[in-house]
């Protein structure tokens, strides 16, 4: 762990979350995910998370560790079809995670996502945050619109809003 990562994470406060995701952006994202769960069977959650603290910083938690713990926290592999996905976000490293329920991992692979999550890192170096999470969910939408059809009448079993945290 070292003091640059240390020191981006105790100066990443929630302004900085509130700068980048205006509620605006927030009910933009939120409005993507309903419309893109509309087409499919999948269930999407956005997250983002300013900066860690506590033990995780400490323990030197990684951007991938810590999405792993909010996916179960937020009981995203809970879903009928075992098709969940996170898009995770960590400001203060500016790192993207995408974690899915095995439904949907076996189909896709850890390269569609990382490719996705890497695009959405390139929108974030310019300052495009909500643009470059509304692509990201426009990119997860069509592995889930292949994989998981929506099939007659599909209830949303997990909350479209993005959790700031």
């Amino acid at each position: 762990m070292g003091i640059t990562r240390i020191g981006k994470h105790l100066l990443g406060n929630r302004s900085r979350v509130r700068k980048a995701f205006p509620p605006k952006a927030l009910a933009a994202i939120e409005q993507a995910i309903k419309a893109s769960e509309a087409g499919h069977a999948g269930q999407i959650r956005f997250v983002v998370e300013g900066a860690l603290d506590g033990a995780p910083l400490f323990r030197d938690q990684t951007a991938r560790e810590r999405a792993i713990d909010v996916f179960s926290q937020l009981r995203i592999w809970d879903t009928e079809h075992n098709n969940g996905v996170l898009i995770y976000l960590l400001l203060a490293d500016r790192d993207v995670e995408i974690v899915v329920d095995r439904g949907i991992d076996a189909r896709v692979g850890e390269a569609g996502w990382e490719a996705i999550c890497q695009a959405m890192e390139a929108e974030f170096r310019t300052g495009h945050f909500e643009r470059g999470v509304i692509n990201g969910i426009h990119a997860v939408t069509q592995h889930l619109a292949r994989h998981f059809p929506r099939d007659g009448v599909v209830i949303n079993e997990l909350p479209d809003a993005p959790v700031v945290m």
